[in-house]
């Protein structure tokens, strides 16, 4: 399933959303210019090796500072590819104006980054002997996607599904559409740690921790003098 588009309009210009997306573009658009040796180092020394912390003989052997914590921040702003970047700017862009709109410019920011380490915390704690480097704004996109479940469950989700190779689209309510993924992250996950020999390259428990902690992060940085924009203002402007 890939979203499109949902049905809700933000009210003001989402600055912040767009410069995170800015941001992670102008980022990944200097891992482009690295040689392969460069961008090895660079996801070593900014992404998240859970290894590096809890093996610290093995972190200093490589190199590896093992109290150096600021990869829990900047591993949020790589990414391993144009398709890693495009999709998850792309959910960002669908989603995050709106929660943006809900909690304002500067709480949106610090939630943002919260949900992105509080994602990275649980994708540590049970991958923590890992020695890959981890990289992408996933977990904390997740936890916007949460906030968003809480927050609009009755908006739907415009929803491209091939099926055998030709486009459907589909009007998904958020709700169902949000649960869903969810759950696809949760099976995931579970699979992979019952399958240790199965190889996956995603942070399926940073997508869980960080949709979870959204939601329960929300209630703190909701703005209480929001107004519910109903349908009638939507549709009819009045």
């Amino acid at each position: 399933m890939i979203p499109l588009k949902d049905s809700i309009p933000h009210r003001e210009t989402p600055f912040v959303n767009y410069f995170i997306i800015a941001l992670n573009c102008l980022v990944f658009l200097y891992e482009t210019s690295l040689s392969p040796a460069e961008l090895e180092t660079l996801f070593h020394n900014f992404g998240l090796v859970p290894a590096r912390y809890t093996h610290p003989v093995w972190a200093m052997f490589t190199g590896l500072s093992p109290h150096n914590y600021l990869p829990f921040f900047t591993n949020i702003f790589l990414h391993g590819g144009w398709f890693h970047l495009i999709s998850n700017m792309w959910a960002l862009f669908i989603f995050g104006d709106n929660v943006e709109d809900r909690l304002g410019h500067k709480r949106y920011l610090l939630f943002y980054l919260l949900c992105g380490i509080g994602a990275n915390l649980c994708h540590f704690m049970l991958n923590a002997d890992s020695t890959l480097p981890t990289v992408g704004a996933s977990g904390a996109i997740s936890g916007i996607m949460g906030a968003y479940l809480i927050l609009f469950p009755f908006s739907r989700i415009i929803t491209l599904i091939p099926i055998f190779f030709l486009p459907y689209f589909i009007e998904i309510p958020a709700f169902f559409y949000l649960i869903a993924w969810f759950f696809m992250q949760v099976f995931s996950g579970v699979f992979s740690l019952a399958n240790p020999y199965a190889s996956s390259n995603i942070a399926f428990f940073a997508h869980i921790g960080g949709f979870i902690i959204g939601i329960v992060l929300l209630p703190l940085f909701k703005n209480k003098n929001y107004r519910t924009w109903y349908p009638d203002e939507i549709y009819f402007n009045v």
